[in-house]
């Protein structure tokens, strides 16, 4: 029997140390957290005792029998792929499976080869002495730290199955509000592409055409103020394409160069929250998002600074991210989390009663998570009101742009006719 050195963590967070013997570091592990120990550290001690084995190695079994393809064959993992894990997760994890096996048996059905991976090297870390959250945390692509930190939070309460729940909630209504902004989105999207296309057919082939005939019956004379526009714009787009696609190309990539600094990441945000039609969407659904995060970490027993610091890189939004930093640090002065929710000015009056009430009744992760599902049905009728504004808006846009063309057009089909006749 082999006697193995280990460093872990009580129930309370403090570290602990001491040595057990096992029949190998898997049975060590599992013996250390019959104590109510979380293991960080074990390493097997050589010939029974005294100076650590060189190397504790790696389990062998069936995980590490996986070949792995190069990761720059494995692509991503997307969000949606993430919630079917998580959820897979919790309900093992729920139904009483040790998260060695469950995380065995979801490696085994893992169709993603770049989360299929994650999980074989997590099995691994875990077998070697490390935690859940720390084998997350050597995954930041697919494990951000709110999945981290709540997981951490998890494992120190003994409550590792409850926290997993919660992410897969979490994740599965960001999913659900994700999909129907898409899915009204897509009609009004077809429409201005099909505008789009008809427009450039119009402009670039028959424009062009009348523009010959009226070169030759006119001679560019006496033609209309707006089919001579109308004719000006034709000719950019056919003789001039190659520019107009070259600005539009700089302008995009000065917009997005912008938005990876802090001040035209805050000016971009600012001008989301305030763009007409779109701005009332994005600032519910940004204040769902930070309600939801700050509840949903709070519930796991996060701290409240830690939690608002993970929100804080989380928001998704610049303008709301420096409104928590403000709240952060009033928070850690002592202050209550209302009056800076109020000083901010990036949150409606509602948000800042609701917290309010929240922290004198002394549950303001149930108000943060209740603010968060009024708002996910604001974020429903107001993706239902928007689609029913843009899909007419577009039709009129469609028929004003092809009526000026077809006007251009004509009238000096009617001059020309009219002097024929003369």
């Amino acid at each position: 029997m082999a006697r193995f050195k280990f460093t872990a963590l009580d129930s309370k967070g403090k570290e602990v140390h001491g040595e057990i013997e096992a029949d190998s570091q898997t049975t060590a592990v599992a013996r250390i957290r019959e104590k109510q120990f979380f293991p960080t550290k074990i390493e097997e001690l050589a010939g029974g005792g005294g100076k650590p084995a060189k190397s504790a190695g790696k389990s062998k079994g069936a995980l590490s029998m996986e070949l792995k393809l190069p990761k720059f064959l494995q692509g991503g993992v997307k969000a949606k792929q993430l919630t079917g894990f998580t959820r897979q997760l919790s309900t093992l994890v729920n139904a009483g499976l040790p998260l060695m096996r469950a995380l065995r048996v979801l490696q085994r059905q893992e169709k993603n080869p770049a989360l299929r991976s994650a999980v074989i090297q997590m099995a691994e870390s875990i077998e070697s002495g490390s935690t859940f959250a720390e084998a997350l945390a050597a995954h930041p692509k697919i494990f951000d730290r709110l999945f981290v930190n709540m997981v951490k939070a998890g494992e120190i309460g003994g409550v590792l199955d409850v926290v997993l729940a919660r992410l897969a909630e979490f994740q599965e209504k960001a999913q659900k509000i994700k999909g129907k902004v898409k899915s009204a989105m897509t009609y009004p999207i077809v429409v201005l592409i099909m505008a789009l296309s008809i427009l450039t057919f119009l402009m670039t082939y028959i424009v062009p055409k009348f523009a010959d005939i009226f070169g030759d019956l006119m001679g560019g004379r006496g033609m209309p103020m707006i089919t001579q526009f109308v004719m000006a714009a034709s000719a950019t787009m056919v003789h001039r394409f190659p520019i107009v696609l070259a600005a539009l190309v700089v302008l995009a990539m000065l917009i997005k160069v912008a938005a990876k600094t802090p001040p035209g990441r805050l000016a971009l945000d600012q001008f989301k929250l305030h763009a007409p039609v779109f701005g009332a969407l994005v600032s519910k659904n940004s204040i769902s998002r930070f309600t939801r995060t700050l509840g949903t970490l709070m519930s796991a027993g996060v701290p409240v600074l830690q939690a608002l610091n993970i929100v804080k890189e989380t928001v998704g939004n610049e303008v709301i991210a420096r409104a928590v930093g403000v709240i952060h640090d009033a928070v850690k002065e002592g202050e209550n989390m209302a009056p800076p929710i109020a000083s901010s000015k990036a949150f409606p009056p509602m948000v800042v009663s609701m917290v309010e009430v929240g922290e004198e009744t002394g549950a303001l992760p149930d108000m943060l998570m209740k603010i968060a599902d009024s708002y996910d049905d604001d974020v429903d009728n107001a993706v239902a009101a928007m689609t029913s504004i843009i899909e007419p808006l577009l039709i009129i846009f469609l028929a004003v742009v092809v009526g000026t063309i077809v006007i251009a057009l004509f009238m000096p089909l009617v001059s020309i006719i009219g002097g024929l006749s003369g």
